[in-house]
């Protein structure tokens, strides 16, 4: 059953306790006007002085367009982020938290493939590979009473937020011990006890429901905000202008942030979006301010949806934030056509010099936080963790026949007489 939004404590000194009370980096976002409102001052190929990969495709070139299409390489910047507010308090043990919990996400993804491979594990499977930073640092800022809500490529975003393996694996297994009593899948994780509303299979079904959270948070007086996840193709959907209208009409604290890895299914960003600039620039038209960050450095992703989350829960603001980031594999594992809209090289390029998981590491090696072998010892353990996960989900029961009829109707379960009258399903 689903846990319902309650009211903050009434305890003043309680509630100061899980206020996260930390200045705004001042780069983050501007005042809302289609003159002076920029995205944050990150530098991309022109300011780097790399050469772009690709061309913006015209409407003559369109019909001559390469196959391969080359997504736009990420956007780096020469800001040290370990200096934000939301970073610099940071302690070691937080810092190696971090890594712990990527690595988590890292090696649950790869068991999965494995006997995803196998033909043991079925449905569909949206792997994380390569965003795991953006999770976790989200996971991280939450104070206790935000709430997050997320897409179809969910894994990442439950384990961050504290969901174990043993529930997620089983999920993907089918079986009746998952999260969603195996019901639901790769695509949809849900644990409302640790605020998070789940994964959702329909592209920008979720934003709406993400408004709903935030709508509820303003409503109750709750000392939060809602955090929306939703990918560079979702934001050509209908449903998502609307969100931003209500959200600017009614003031609700929504943070939207476009996971941005430069693919829509199939489809490359400069093929499927109209572009100027970046595609939070759209949030302008419904007088909601929008920035942009890299997510490969978890530094840099912190400081900036730090900031905007504060900024939602003291101002009851929305806002919409744009992280670059990547993913290793095709949409899903049964993406046909993963190694021919992208180049063996494109992919190679992301791996090594921009996996989220090895900069962190380098990071922490540098500031003399763990050593390699302590590196290694946690990376050991993630392994065991999930491949016990997948002897777990590999030896739960099946659902059973009858509960093939349950969580279906609120009323039906829990036998209100509303669900003592008429009929609910076809079989009767």
């Amino acid at each position: 059953m689903a846990r319902t939004l309650s009211l903050p404590s009434k305890s003043k000194k309680t509630a100061a306790k899980k206020v996260v009370r930390l200045a705004a980096p001042k780069v983050v976002a501007k005042k809302a006007s289609p003159k002076s409102l920029k995205p944050l001052k990150t530098k991309g190929p022109a300011q780097t002085g790399k050469k772009s990969p690709t061309k913006p495709i015209t409407a003559k070139a369109t019909a001559k367009a390469p196959t391969k299409a080359v997504a736009a390489p990420p956007k780096v910047t020469s800001s040290d982020f370990s200096s934000s507010p939301f970073n610099s308090s940071l302690k070691p043990a937080e810092k190696i938290g971090f890594l712990r919990e990527m690595l988590r996400i890292r090696r649950f993804e790869q068991q999965a493939l494995k006997y995803y491979n196998q033909g043991i594990m079925g449905g569909f499977l949206h792997l994380y590979n390569g965003q795991e930073s953006v999770a976790v640092g989200t996971a991280s800022l939450m104070n206790g009473h935000d709430e997050i809500i997320t897409a179809y490529r969910d894994h990442g975003h439950a384990l961050a937020v504290g969901m174990g393996m043993n529930e997620c694996m089983a999920e993907l297994f089918g079986k009746g011990t998952g999260c969603s009593k195996g019901k639901g899948g790769s695509m949809h994780f849900f644990a409302p006890d640790k605020h998070y509303w789940g994964g959702h299979g329909i592209v920008a079904g979720q934003t709406p429901l993400g408004l709903g959270l935030a709508f509820a948070i303003k409503y109750k007086q709750i000392n939060g905000c809602a955090v929306a996840f939703l990918g560079d193709g979702a934001v050509n959907q209908g449903v998502f202008s609307e969100c931003l209208n209500m959200a600017a009409l009614w003031d609700l604290p929504i943070v939207y942030v476009i996971e941005n890895n430069g693919y829509s299914m199939g489809t490359s960003l400069e093929r499927s979006s109209a572009v100027n600039g970046s595609l939070a620039k759209r949030a302008e038209g419904f007088c909601v301010e929008w920035a942009t960050c890299g997510g490969f450095d978890l530094y840099e992703l912190r400081a900036n949806l730090g900031a905007a989350m504060e900024r939602a829960r003291k101002e009851s603001k929305p806002m919409v934030l744009e992280v670059s980031t990547y993913r290793y594999y095709g949409h899903s594992v049964a993406d046909a056509n993963t190694k021919k809209y992208r180049s063996p090289e494109e992919i190679d390029l992301y791996k090594s010099e921009h996996d989220p998981i090895t900069l962190w590491q380098n990071q922490l090696l540098s500031e003399k936080v763990i050593t390699q072998a302590g590196i290694e010892k946690i990376d050991d353990e993630a392994k065991a963790e999930a491949a016990a996960a997948a002897e777990f989900g590999i030896a739960s029961p099946w659902p059973s026949e009858e509960s093939i009829f349950e969580d279906i109707y609120h009323e039906v379960d829990h036998k209100t007489e509303a669900g003592q009258t008429g009929s609910f399903f076809f079989s009767e």
